[in-house]
Parts: C-alpha cells; structure tokens; sequence
C-alpha cells in the first residue's frame, strides 16, 4: 500500500510539472489521469501491480 501511495505521488507531481511548464494541456491532463482512473477498474490492474513491484523489488538489487 505504502508503494501505491507514493507512486501516485510520484505520477501527481510530474503531471503537475508537465503542466507547469506547458508541455502538457489541462485537457491532456485530464485524459491521462481519467485513464489512469479506469484502467485500474480493469482486469489490466493486478499485472499493472504485479510489474511495479517486480521493478521495485528489483532495484535494491543494481
């Protein structure tokens, strides 16, 4: 759960960078996090999950 947070975190701050320096539009924006959204309504979820905390585990390991 403590990864999950600060992964949304982590993805919040740089669409809040990308809209700050206009290389990304409010309705881009909105898009991408209404993506976001419902994607992880989907079956898609679990292996979404299943590779980000395969990739974090793996980095102590470099």
């Amino acid at each position: 759960m403590a990864v999950t947070v600060s992964l949304v975190a982590l993805f919040g701050l740089v669409l809040f960078f990308l809209l700050r320096s206009k290389s990304l539009g409010y309705g881009a924006a909105f898009i991408a996090a209404g993506f976001g959204f419902f994607l992880a309504s989907t079956g898609a979820a679990a292996p979404i999950n299943q590779l980000a905390r395969a990739v974090i585990d793996a980095i102590p390991d470099l």
